[in-house]
């Protein structure tokens, strides 16, 4: 069945390096896009009068989109742009997604797929490719660093904590690399039996053992001229680690019951989250194969440490989850709430955090009272403060701030929610994508809503009663005197009388 295309697409094409070619031309016009080709800015404003899209191909830097946009914004259009950047040139790609562009695609990328996503995002936020997020410094400092390590062809070995995002991070290893257009294939070696894994691995002829009716091909040939990354490998059995060593050495493999040796061309990323030499000295794990899978070690910090991810991973989470169109934004208190949140599940329990906001948020603002996390223990421990007698409560929020902590918190927080979120995009089709992020809304069930604000408001209740002072109130609760005062006022709001003191 032929894919959906856009009918019509006007396109204005700016690419001051690289005429297009005839066929170029030819290819995207069988994706529906009509392209005007110009040279210079100068041409610009009488190409934008019909256009429904501009694309531009960028070099070194972003600088020329800056231009671009500024003199789209003097003409007076409102036209969507589209950069084109050497798939080596990713920190551009970045930039380009920080100055508004709408997607990013390698210079060379002409698929139909690809740009039927590219241009299917005018009309509909649906199919969106599988989007990753390098905002903090910290992981912008990793992405650039896995970058280089792509371009060669070194087995990668990543270490970070379990939801820390190693398969994110093993994704765009392969999408940066001269394998991109080829098979990227995953295996979790926790997550099989020991049996299963040697069959999933290395694969079997037929007849090579009751119910071997065919013969079958391994992860390893399946990835041919593509990338093999194989998560938890602490896990792996240690007879399994010997056959493993010895297919990578000499890059050749034997399927179950099979004798002919088949020659392999994969990249290999292994990740974990087990400390490898301790369980090298508890004869858990092979040495050699250790020295042969960590040429390169990456390492993926907690989610804790780069907090600049927050938000944006929070945004995308939203988006993914959306049932409706009507958009959902956040508010700063929840937003210093999430910062300050040490995320021992990382981004697993981000997701989960987000799915429980989404279902209790009624209007189009998720607030504090929305904000459950995962576990009372893990909130104390963090510095979260849990009540009694409350097991899972709906206030779940850190210690307040004090001094330039504070100053610093709310002014990201603030600086967070005047800023469009924007995300990094890198489908498995050998693309990287680069696109705005639209805020999404789904209404809950007002029962469930009602008797969780209702449990809220009595602990409220409790704690006032109990302290002399809001400021009181507040460190009992666990939330900052901000909060406090803003779930005051819903009380208030409600009908109901409260003293409290200053």
């Amino acid at each position: 069945m032929k894919p959906t295309t856009v009918k019509s697409l006007q396109v204005v094409w700016l690419d001051p390096f690289c005429p297009l070619s005839e066929f170029e031309r030819a290819q995207l016009s069988e994706y529906g896009i009509e392209l005007h080709a110009i040279n210079t800015l100068g041409d610009m404003a009488l190409a934008l009068r019909q256009a429904h899209l501009l694309v531009i191909r960028l070099a070194h830097s972003a600088e020329l989109l800056l231009e671009v946009q500024t003199l789209i914004g003097q003409l007076g259009f409102n036209v969507p742009v589209i950069c084109r950047v050497e798939r080596r040139r990713m920190e551009v790609a970045v930039d380009a997604m920080r100055f508004g562009a709408l997607h990013v695609l390698p210079a060379d990328e002409w698929s139909k797929d690809a740009w039927r996503l590219a241009t299917e995002s005018l009309n509909t936020n649906k199919n969106q490719p599988r989007s990753y997020v390098f905002v903090d410094p910290i992981s912008q400092h990793l992405l650039a660093l896995a970058q280089r390590v792509a371009q060669t062809e070194v087995t990668a070995l990543l270490v970070g904590p379990t939801g820390a995002g190693k398969e994110v991070l093993a994704r765009v290893l392969h999408e940066s690399s001269n394998r991109a257009r080829s098979t990227f294939v995953a295996l979790n070696c926790a997550a099989l039996p020991e049996h299963l894994i040697e069959d999933m691995l290395f694969g079997h002829e037929k007849g090579a053992f009751t119910g071997a009716h065919k013969e079958h091909k391994g992860l390893f040939e399946q990835a041919q001229g593509g990338t093999l990354f194989l998560d938890e490998i602490g896990e792996m059995p240690i007879h399994l680690q010997a056959k493993l060593l010895r297919v990578l050495q000499e890059k050749k493999l034997n399927r179950l019951g099979g004798e002919a040796s088949i020659d392999l061309d994969v990249r290999i990323i292994a990740a974990t989250n087990k400390d490898l030499r301790q369980a090298i000295e508890a004869r858990e794990f092979r040495e050699d194969l250790y020295f042969r899978i960590s040429t390169f070690r990456l390492r993926i910090q907690p989610l804790r440490e780069r907090t600049g991810d927050i938000i944006p991973l929070v945004l995308q989470s939203l988006s993914r989850h959306n049932k409706s169109s009507a958009p959902l934004s956040i508010s700063a208190d929840a937003q210093v709430l999430l910062q300050q949140y040490s995320w021992p599940g990382n981004v697993r329990e981000l997701e989960n955090v987000v799915q429980r906001a989404v279902v209790l948020c009624s209007g189009r603002v998720v607030t504090p009272t929305h904000l459950m996390f995962d576990e009372v223990q893990s909130m104390t421990s963090s510095g979260f403060s849990s009540i009694a007698g409350y097991e899972n409560p709906v206030i779940s929020s850190a210690v307040t701030p004090t001094g330039n902590e504070a100053i610093r918190s709310e002014t990201s927080a603030q600086s967070l929610e005047q800023t469009e979120m924007r995300e990094f995009h890198m489908p498995s089709s050998g693309s990287f994508i680069v696109s705005s992020q639209n805020e999404m809304d789904i209404s809950p069930s007002g029962d469930l809503f009602s008797s969780l604000k209702a449990s809220e408001h009595q602990v409220i209740l409790a704690a006032i009663k109990a302290t002399d002072s809001r400021l009181e109130a507040a460190k009992k609760l666990g939330i900052s005197p901000r909060t406090l005062r803003y779930k005051l006022a819903q009380l208030r709001e409600r009908g109901m009388e409260l003293a409290v003191a200053g």
